[in-house]
């Protein structure tokens, strides 16, 4: 285990960061080959459960301590534990500390988990098994070593709800804790940053870090700041964190896989839209296009590009038209951006409209609104005009970077999710990450019965609503996942047309999410909410629900990650509570119409026979989630690759070697 006070002690620029290296083609190739081997290899999961016994075992020897002398001697534990010492006596120490602060003995198995965040890996944890409290051990034993601790998480919510519940266990050791969300002011930001532990999103914190960057240029130490400020004899603005140290990454594939697919771009407003009329006429224009001849599309890839007769007919096209369209990048920018808004982006999928008229990018992992996103080089002026709204501001980007590279920063960096064998390999390729998969404190008891598959959506639905209604009538509560708010606003009508009360939680409701999600394992509640991915709430089982067997989960699309579906399957049977979940999809759902087309007709012809229709959608499934991961895997390496060819051009982002 590398020593993290030495590499923060001896870290050079602005702030404490691990440099990032050079790496030639050979380099990467020579990591991603390697990954599967690595993990093949794991002494460290096999001292887990031992570290945890002797932990619990020297649990007795610390109760005649009082409270501060507890505190006092964990710093000194913990000091010796970051430099790589043994970890059982201090993971001793914090676990009487969370007995005494918080009323909570942890398990073996989140000690494990604890254990396995310090030392700079990624912890798979199922749902219901305590990562909170795993994250909050952790966080305490880095930051009583005087190491500060981001712990991130993936919307305000949880930042603020997990920093909530364990502060009497951060007060307790005498630690500081800070959070942030949005819409904080850089003062306050500053001081929450200055605390021992730091909740945050990942969003919040990847931008705050570029704007330290902008405020720091490139390759700039604390020395140069300084003379900076002499010589043009005013204040420079004041940097927002203290250095990347040590990061606990919650639901750290849907951040570090899932969202690594867009790079995190800082802008600024730009000058107001001059001619509104540009993006009717590209509108216009591309209606006029025919596929396969004009352009080529591709929705599994979501990709599109104009080909040489498309070229050519909209040249002779635009001869009559004004003087921007006679430039051949223009017109073939704009004729191409105006496609993908027709073609690639629906609303209530990718985006919805508010009531004020204004276009909200939804995350497509959670179904959540992404709040002051917007898309670039014109696309989301063109949705705007597309959707008959004002078109706002076009954005001049001033830094950017890929959450690849950020993370990569971090002097140590750790993680935990309930769903990362499935990109094991690539979380080791790119962040250096080895999964350890943490046992269950109790066996699962979650039942999981046959797919079901229909010919269409319209039969899915109707299907649907009478299982709920069956299970509902029997006091058994039911949690609906779709993929899209569209999805979920169909099903919603379905339940509605056949007098079945419900509750929707989608990007409209997102305010509400947490109260839903507490009442969804209330007998014969019935709730339809987009994907569960991230959500980070825990669904208790209501009075008498344990009896009747528990929350039923129906799943009724599969994502193009078996993750996702994993996550949303995983809200039911927590901590050995019982459980059913099953999934009812059709033939035309979006997975398999846009990548398991050779598979669709056979299947089509088999008709519903059960036996044959299961296997056949087992291999679909199988066929359709494998060519849509390896798309996503490319265009997430076409975006670390993108990120650093314009590494160059935006120094202040960049490299710091």
């Amino acid at each position: 285990m590398s020593d993290i006070l030495a590499l923060r002690d001896q870290a050079p620029g602005v702030y404490p960061e691990r440099l990032e290296p050079n790496e030639n083609v050979f380099d990467r190739w020579t990591r991603h080959a390697t990954g599967s081997l690595w993990l093949s290899l794991r002494p460290f999961r096999a001292q887990l459960a031992d570290l945890a016994k002797r932990a619990t075992a020297l649990g007795p020897r610390l109760t005649d301590l009082d409270d501060r002398t507890l505190a006092v001697q964990m710093r000194v534990q913990a000091m010796a534990a970051m430099r790589g010492g043994d970890l059982a006596e201090v993971m001793a120490m914090v676990r009487e500390a969370a007995r005494r602060s918080l009323g909570l003995t942890p398990f073996d198995s989140q000690l494990m988990g604890a254990a396995t965040l310090i030392a700079g890996k990624l912890a798979e944890m199922q749902t219901g098994e305590g990562k909170t409290l795993t994250a909050a051990l952790a966080a305490s034993v880095a930051a009583s070593a005087g190491v500060p601790v981001h712990v991130v998480t993936v919307n305000d919510y949880l930042a603020e709800r997990d920093a909530a519940e364990m502060r009497r266990l951060f007060d307790f050791l005498g630690l500081s804790v800070g959070i942030i969300v949005t819409g904080m002011s850089l003062e306050a930001r500053a001081q929450s940053y200055a605390c021992n532990i730091t909740y945050c999103t990942n969003k919040e914190l990847v931008f705050d870090y570029l704007k330290d960057r902008v405020a720091a240029g490139s390759r700039v130490s604390k020395a140069q700041l300084k003379v900076r400020s002499l010589f043009q004899g005013r204040q420079q603005q004041s940097l927002l964190l203290r250095g990347l140290h040590f990061a606990i990454v919650d639901e750290a594939d849907s951040i570090m896989i899932d969202e690594a697919r867009t790079p995190l771009i800082l802008a600024e407003k730009g000058p107001a839209v001059q001619d509104a009329g540009l993006y009717a006429s590209a509108l216009a224009l591309a209606r006029e296009m025919i596929v396969d001849q004009h352009y080529e599309l591709s929705l599994a890839r979501r990709a599109l590009h104009l080909t040489e007769a498309g070229c050519s007919a909209l040249k002779e096209r635009c001869q009559t038209l004004g003087e921007v369209w006679q430039s051949s990048h223009a017109r073939e920018h704009l004729v191409a951006q105006a496609l993908r808004a027709l073609l690639l982006f629906e609303r209530d999928q990718q985006y919805l409209v508010s009531e004020d008229r204004k276009v909200h990018i939804i995350d497509e992992y959670t179904g959540r609104i992404l709040p002051g996103r917007t898309w670039e080089q014109g696309l989301h002026q063109m949705i705007e005009t597309k959707e008959g709204c004002p078109l706002s501001e076009q954005n001049r980007t001033l830094a950017r970077i890929t959450y690849q590279r950020f993370f990569r920063r971090y002097l140590r960096l750790s993680g935990m999710t309930g769903t990362a064998r499935e990109v094991a390999s690539e979380l080791h390729a790119v962040y250096a990450f080895e999964v350890v998969t943490i046992p269950t404190h109790r066996p699962c008891q979650r039942l999981r019965p046959p797919d079901q598959i229909f010919l269409n959506q319209t039969d899915k639905w109707q299907q649907v609503a009478a299982q709920a209604a069956r299970l509902s009538a029997s006091g058994i509560p039911v949690l609906i996942g779709t993929r899209s708010l569209e999805a979920s606003e169909r099903l919603s009508e379905v339940l509605a047309q056949v007098g079945l009360p419900h509750e929707v939680l989608n990007a409209r409701q997102d305010a509400q999410e947490a109260e839903v999600v507490a009442c969804a394992g209330q007998a014969g509640v019935i709730t339809v909410a987009t994907n569960m991915a991230g959500r980070g709430t825990d669904i208790r089982l209501g009075t008498g629900v344990a009896e009747r067997g528990g929350l039923h989960v129906i799943l009724t699309e599969f994502h193009d990650s078996p993750r996702i579906d994993r996550q949303l399957i995983g809200r039911c049977g927590r901590q050995g509570d019982p459980g059913c979940a099953m999934a009812m999809v059709a033939l035309d759902d979006a997975i398999f119409t846009e990548h398991a087309r050779p598979l669709l007709t056979l299947l089509r012809a088999w008709g519903r026979r059960d036996a044959i229709a299961r296997i056949g959608l087992t291999a679909m499934r199988w066929y359709a989630q494998r060519a849509a991961q390896q798309i996503h895997a490319r265009s997430r390496r076409e975006t670390l690759k993108q990120d650093r060819n314009v590494d160059t051009m935006l120094a202040f982002a960049g490299n710091q070697i």
